[in-house]
Parts: C-alpha cells; sequence; structure tokens
C-alpha cells in the first residue's frame, strides 16, 4: 500500500478536507498515475449527498481524471512513465460476459467496478479522482491524444463520453437535426461534438440567457423551453434529442417534437420518476431512450475524434479548499460549464 494526498468527505453533506488515503500496491497489470486534474460531474454531488442512496465514507469522489503514467507493473505493455493518461467513470469490469466482450464494459451484466464508491478487485471501496495518485488496471486506463491539454481533456471522460456514445449510436450526422436539452456540463459538449459530427444542432434551454455561449460552442439554432410557442413552433421537427437534464420534464410536450421515428435520449438522471405519455409514443412511431458511458473502446474512439476536431471542455480551474463551494454553484448552475480541480494545489 502507498500513501497519498486526497481531499475526502466524511459524511453526507459534510465539507470535504485533505486526508491521505491508501492506494494499492502497483500488480502487473496496474498503472500508477498521477492526477494533474479532476472534473467536478454532478454525479460526485448526488453521490456525495446520498442523493442516489448509501455512498462509502470517508468518500474520494471524481471519474474524469486526466494525468501522466508515474509507473507501471511489470506486464504492462499498454502504457509507459511519462504518457498522458485518463481515467472515466469505471475501473474494472468482470470482462467475460457478453456485453464486455462486446466492448460494452459499461453495462457489464455483472456490474462494472466504479471509479469511485464501488468496491475494488482488492475488496476496499474505490477512491476517484479528487486525489494526487490513482492506481488503475491498464485495460481501463484512457490514452489522452496530445492535440488535447490535460485540464480541458479531463471533463471529456464523463462528460463527453456520455454525450458521444450516444450521438454516435443513434446515427447524428450529417442530414440529421439533433436537439439538445440544457447547456450544461454535459449539454455544451453534446453540442460541440454534435455540431463536429455534421449534424443541424439546436439547444433547447429554459431561457435565452446562454444562447450567445450556445451559438459560438457550435448550435445553428437556440430556443427557449419556458415559451409554450416554442413547442408549438418545433412540432416535428427532431430526429434526436439528447436529454442531459437531471429533473423531470413535460415529456408529452418534449416527444412532440420528434419526426417520424424520432428519439429522445435521456442521459440526465433525475431522482423522481417521470410519466410516459404513450400516445405521443405511437402518434410518429416514437421511441424514448437511455444512455450511459461508452465503453473503453468508445471512450478512446471519443478522445481521438475530440483530438482530430480540437475539441475540449470549458472549464473552470478551481483548488482543492474550493470543492464545497463549487458543489453549490453546479447545484446553483453557476458555472460555464466544468469545474476542474488541479491537483498541484493539493
Amino acid at each position: 500500500m502507498r500513501s497519498v494526498t486526497a481531499y475526502a468527505t466524511p459524511a453526507a453533506k459534510e465539507p470535504f478536507a485533505k486526508t491521505t488515503i491508501e492506494r494499492r500496491d502497483l500488480g502487473p497489470n496496474d498503472v500508477l498515475i498521477k492526477v494533474a486534474f479532476a472534473g467536478i460531474c454532478h454525479s460526485d454531488i448526488h453521490t456525495a449527498r446520498e442523493e442516489w442512496g448509501t455512498a462509502h465514507f470517508p468518500l474520494v469522489p471524481g471519474h474524469e481524471i486526466a494525468g501522466t503514467v508515474e509507473e507501471v507493473g511489470s506486464a504492462v505493455g499498454k502504457y509507459s512513465v511519462g504518457d498522458r493518461v485518463g481515467v472515466g467513470c469505471m475501473v474494472d469490469s468482470c470482462r467475460e460476459c457478453e456485453n464486455c466482450l462486446a466492448g460494452e464494459e459499461q453495462y457489464c451484466l455483472k456490474g462494472n467496478t466504479g471509479t469511485y464508491n464501488s468496491i475494488g478487485k482488492d475488496g476496499r471501496p474505490t477512491d476517484g479522482g479528487y486525489s494526487s495518485h490513482i492506481v488503475v488496471d491498464q485495460d481501463f486506463v484512457l490514452a489522452i491524444p496530445e492535440g488535447v491539454a490535460l485540464d480541458v481533456a479531463a471533463p471529456l471522460l464523463c462528460a463527453g463520453i456520455t454525450l458521444y456514445s450516444p450521438l454516435k449510436h443513434w446515427g447524428a450526422g450529417p442530414g440529421k437535426n439533433v436537439a439538445i436539452v440544457g447547456l450544461g456540463g454535459l449539454g455544451h459538449m453534446g453540442v460541440k461534438i454534435a455540431h463536429a459530427l455534421g449534424a443541424e444542432v439546436t439547444v433547447l434551454s429554459q431561457t435565452l440567457s446562454k444562447k450567445d455561449d450556445g451559438l459560438k460552442l457550435g448550435a445553428d439554432h437556440f430556443y427557449a423551453t419556458g415559451d409554450q410557442q416554442t413547442f408549438k413552433d418545433l412540432a416535428g421537427t427532431f430526429d434526436l434529442i439528447i436529454n442531459t437534464v437531471s429533473a423531470p420534464l413535460p415529456m408529452g410536450d418534449y416527444l412532440s417534437l420528434l419526426r417520424l421515428d424520432g428519439t429522445i435520449v435521456s442521459v440526465g438522471a433525475p431522482g423522481e420518476p417521470m410519466e410516459v405519455p404513450v400516445f405521443s409514443l405511437l402518434s410518429q412511431r416514437r421511441s424514448w431512450a437511455g444512455s450511459g458511458i461508452g465503453g473503453i473502446r468508445q471512450t478512446q474512439e471519443m478522445l481521438d475524434f475530440c483530438a482530430e476536431h480540437h475539441l475540449g471542455a470549458e472549464i473552470e480551474v478551481i483548488s482543492g479548499d474550493q470543492i464545497d463551494e463549487a458543489y453549490d454553484r453546479v447545484v446553483g448552475s453557476d458555472v460555464r460549464y466544468r469545474f476542474v480541480i488541479d491537483t498541484a494545489s493539493f
């Protein structure tokens, strides 16, 4: 075991504090990563505040990790000391089920091992990226191309792949009309990626306050959903809608925006159930789907795509002692568009 510096919360809704945690010794396939930047995802907040159920405390969140390789195990062949690497939302899976064998480890039938708040192969709760170092099996480490700076790359490991995966799966590209609901940490990456894929991109936001940002990020159109006329004007418009909002929406209104065979995909995760207006589905053979992150293979594809198209997250860099303030600001929608912790501040 080795001791490393981290920021942890001792209990639900308690402040974060600098502490020391233990990382396992390197096994033959392990990579020791010196963390440079760790993004703050809303999932971190939900978990730390136990809004998604009981968590393991003390908790070190963080699954948007970018850094460099500091040491490798004896059997590691994918990475060398000094390589620029990232870690996303999972650090292991069963590797044997049909989903894992298909490269969809995020949907492991036995459950993947989360980067934090999970149980690792050493039998201990996993600790995430709000730390100076992390040890990860080489098969769950991603290569960060030179074309993307580490600070703007960190959020790609969750926010980026969470939007890239459904956009690719449902065929966003030239000739497709795509809407992104919500312009936040997830949504702003959705706009960038959908635009780079060649789709016509619309942002649907509660107000027009972020319109200038949306258009600069690559949106072709921007509408306020607080105006009911928007739903009338845009009825039957979109092939694909990606909903990034973590709050219940009037799904009948949003389904009405889909054309024949259109799909709305939920990637935000409200704590409350939403009603399914069946007649809105039946009328134009519409679909309502969900999507998680991507597998390791697709996450690497996303990173390479972002490097090719010069895409990175819009970030605000903070120090470790600003985590609690950042959490409150995320909940208050007061960030454009992702907080990233600089671990040099540790």
